[in-house]
């Protein structure tokens, strides 16, 4: 074994909202852990960042102590075969590059800037790239995640079907709609597309769908984005074309998950855990950071049943919360 190799109980692979959740618990009751990011932060996220205040109560914090600009949502209009349904509810916005490096530092634990290439395992637990070694292991790196990728035999494979492609545009611009539109089905695309004005003049557009039945249909996620991007021109959503968008993919949530075994566990987009109703991930990755933490501190099985499948429920729960003369 390498004198020079870094020891920890814990190992967290990505350092975003699951990691960054995960190795906050971990800590809070005593036991070490380091992350491993590719990416130095803060970095760039391409995402809507889109929170819920659920995501504030899981992290025992208040939305007002959030340390940069946060939109806050007070109404969506959500459109369905050319029908429009504006809801009142309670819900924020938040840049990814801030809110991430926000829950890194937050953290309070040794963050090292590596990309992970191989990991193998041994009788004490894993080595990483022959530089690392841990006991536990948590794979928070997203989709593409190395710790998936090594063990996803025997941890749960992620079914095709849930695949989303999507792409995106975050750009400062004069906002002509103050409002959040989101679109369901939308000129043939399976799946949704969204508008979303946050504080300082940023605006994040995007869409995203079911990659299957993109390719089933033989078109391409950017196809609809050419559309789409139309639509918000013609309509006055946008004054100007906002340029080329990036791409990612997630998975939606599926069942079962297996989140884990072996002291190997997978967490927030790495696991598949975005709502099936909008996509949302941020509140489910730091769920299921906590939750993998949990089963560390406590060597019960990890239990996911507290984290919900759909945000239409309780986006509408906060909407009667809003409207109620109590709230």
């Amino acid at each position: 074994m390498n004198p020079a190799m870094v020891q920890a109980d814990v190992i967290i692979v990505g350092g975003g909202p699951a990691g960054a959740a995960c190795a906050a618990h971990l800590k809070k009751n005593g036991v070490a852990a380091r992350i491993l990011d590719k990416k130095v932060f803060p970095r760039k996220k391409i995402c809507a960042g889109w929170i819920s205040p659920d995501v504030f109560g899981s992290l025992a914090c208040s939305p007002e102590t959030y340390p940069y600009p946060l939109t806050r949502i007070d109404r969506i209009h959500f459109h369905l075969f050319g029908i429009r349904m504006p809801v009142k509810t309670r819900q924020y916005a938040v840049r990814r590059f801030e809110f991430d490096n926000w829950l890194i530092r937050r953290a309070e634990v040794p963050v090292h800037s590596h990309q992970v290439r191989k990991i193998q395992k041994n009788r004490s637990g894993y080595v990483i790239d022959d530089q690392f070694a841990c006991r536990y292991l948590v794979g928070a790196g997203g989709t593409h995640c190395p710790v998936h990728r090594t063990f996803k035999d025997p941890l749960q494979l992620r079914p095709d079907r849930a695949l989303i492609s999507a792409v995106e545009k975050e750009f400062q611009a004069p906002c002509r709609i103050p409002e959040c539109h989101i679109w369901y089905l939308d000129q043939g695309l399976p799946g949704y597309a969204w508008y979303l004005p946050k504080k300082n003049g940023w605006i994040n557009i995007g869409i995203g769908g079911k990659q299957h039945r993109l390719a089933s249909r033989g078109t391409t996620i950017m196809k609809h984005w050419h559309n789409f991007i139309h639509r918000l021109l013609k309509q006055g959503f946008v004054d100007h074309h906002p340029g080329s968008p990036k791409g990612h993919t997630y998975f939606l949530r599926h069942k079962p998950v297996d989140l884990g075994r072996e002291n190997v566990f997978l967490a927030g987009d790495a696991a598949g855990l975005s709502t099936i109703d909008m996509g949302e991930g941020i509140h489910a990755a730091i769920q299921s950071g906590v939750a993998a933490a949990d089963t560390i501190i406590s060597g019960r099985p990890v239990c996911l049943d507290h984290i919900s499948r759909f945000s239409l429920p309780k986006l509408l729960t906060a909407a009667m919360k809003k409207t109620s003369p109590h709230a």
